[in-house]
């Protein structure tokens, strides 16, 4: 069973997306493989957008006390 695209690494992401692009780029694919390619290019993209966005989003960092406090992106 094939992994879905969200089920990845990071580095597996931009992998897979490195990959796209050489295809892309090397390969001349027809405009429906493009359309597809792009498709797929565009999901592990936004998957990985979710998973840089849930990984800042546990950044902790310690203030005076030494005491965890969430990390706040607004400051």
């Amino acid at each position: 069973m094939a992994k879905k695209k969200e089920d990845f690494t990071l580095e597996e992401g931009f992998g897979k997306l490195d990959d796209i692009l050489s295809v892309m780029e090397n390969e001349k694919p027809s405009l429906e493989e493009s359309f597809t390619l792009y498709k797929d290019g565009m999901e592990i993209l936004s998957a990985c957008k979710e998973k840089i966005d849930t990984v800042e989003h546990k950044v902790q960092e310690l203030n005076e006390d030494n005491e965890l406090i969430p990390f706040d992106t607004e400051e």
